[in-house]
């Protein structure tokens, strides 16, 4: 049985149906990129055009508002977003949010929340790190006690996309602490995940002024005697851990995505200015090879890149082990994000001065180009994690 390697009719329909929106919108993308890049403001009217496509809910079950056509549509979207000079934080994190609540949360909730994912309606973020843990899940010390029919939650996370522009949180939370945990001999016991409002009393945010986010702000917030009720736990109480994991793969898969789409539209710019660009005699840039090879180089690790990306989804689609889906999808992420740190840098090199032109606008994605280096997880903790579980070599950290 051989490989089929060619787009179907249905992810073809995607590509072109996320290309038809942003070309009835042509006239807003310069302002929209100057808005996310220059003003860190993530246009609405982006959003919501990017919704009204009906995309949010490719990977809900019709039940739920969706269309039921799993993963691999969204990446799409995403990859061709992204291709145009445009990507979408807050669809990546909603849907990581939502295929958890799909997987492990109540029907109530269920219910409740997705159906409104599906329409753009809502849009979720999702609360992890914290000071003293960062990619450490287990050192989570925001902890919430249980008192009757809610929890009163106590702590702090930092680094967290878009609360402001976000109605509700996946928050992970300790429910057990770490000390106890492990006194029990189990040190991944008594994490838990709940959903909480953005807007809960005893929940406060600061800004954290940080760039490379596609205009998504980022925040510390703080939890003081905040409630939770308690149907709005997402699987069981002390059992989070395996679906933290789980819920982190599609996140990685998503971002490759846009981190290979983003190279499209960096090779996209070099390439014409290369065409054009004449500084000695009448001969265009573009024929020179110290122009022409870095950027070949760059389209054949795009291709690379890609396929591990498409690998990563149809994995994920097919409902393989979390753990085979999450080799794939550390190794489309790795690969995406330093093809798209070299397509950055090559595209301000090719541009020359006018690199660093805000005119030219290639200058604007080298920040979040570098972000996906170190998020949503570091290439470090992914060459550790394919050495311990991948290879079988002895646990370094």
């Amino acid at each position: 049985m051989g490989f089929d390697f060619a787009y179907t009719d249905e992810q073809k329909m995607v590509q072109e149906s996320i290309t038809r929106m942003l070309k009835r919108h042509e006239d807003k993308h310069v302002s929209w990129r100057q808005d996310i890049y220059k003003h860190h403001n993530f246009p609405d009217a982006l959003w919501q055009a990017f919704a009204e496509t009906g995309i949010m809910g490719s990977f809900l079950p019709e039940a739920y508002g969706g269309s039921d056509m799993g993963l691999m549509p969204l990446l799409l979207a995403l990859e061709t977003l992204s291709a145009h000079g445009f990507a979408s934080v807050h669809a990546v994190v909603t849907a990581m949010d939502a295929l958890c609540l799909l997987k492990h949360g109540s029907e109530e909730l269920k219910q409740r929340i997705l159906p409104k994912v599906a329409t753009g309606e809502m849009r979720l973020g999702y609360a992890h790190t914290e000071p003293d843990a960062g990619s450490n899940v287990f050192n989570t010390a925001t902890f919430a006690k249980r008192e009757g029919d809610h929890y009163v939650v106590n702590g702090q996370k930092v680094f967290i996309s878009g609360v402001d522009s976000t109605q509700k949180l996946l928050l992970v939370t300790r429910t057990t602490s770490l000390e106890d945990a492990i006194a029990q001999g189990n040190r991944t016991y008594g994490l838990t995940l709940m959903l909480v409002d953005c807007d809960s009393p005893g929940l406060e945010k600061q800004f954290l002024p940080l760039q490379g986010l596609e205009g998504i702000k980022q925040w510390a917030i703080f939890f003081e005697n905040m409630k939770v009720p308690v149907e709005n736990v997402v699987g069981t109480e002390n059992g989070g851990a395996q679906i933290i994991f789980d819920s982190l793969n599609s996140e990685r898969i998503l971002a490759a995505g846009i981190a290979t789409g983003m190279v499209d539209f960096l090779l996209d710019r070099s390439t014409r200015y290369a065409r054009e660009r004449k500084v000695f005699g009448n001969r265009a840039i573009g024929s020179y090879q110290a122009i022409a090879h870095p950027l070949a180089e760059t389209k054949i690790e795009q291709e690379a890149a890609r396929l591990l990306t498409y690998r990563a989804a149809w994995a994920f689609d097919k409902g393989l082990p979390p753990a085979e889906v999450g080799h794939f999808a550390n190794l489309a992420k790795f690969k995406a994000a330093d093809v798209a740190i070299k397509a950055a840098d090559h595209a301000i090199e090719t541009h020359g001065g006018y690199g660093f032109s805000e005119e030219y606008e290639v200058i604007y994605y080298w920040n979040t180009a570098r972000l996906f280096k170190t998020a949503p997880i570091t290439r470090e903790m992914i060459l550790n994690f394919i050495s311990e579980h991948s290879l079988k070599l002895p646990r370094s950290y």
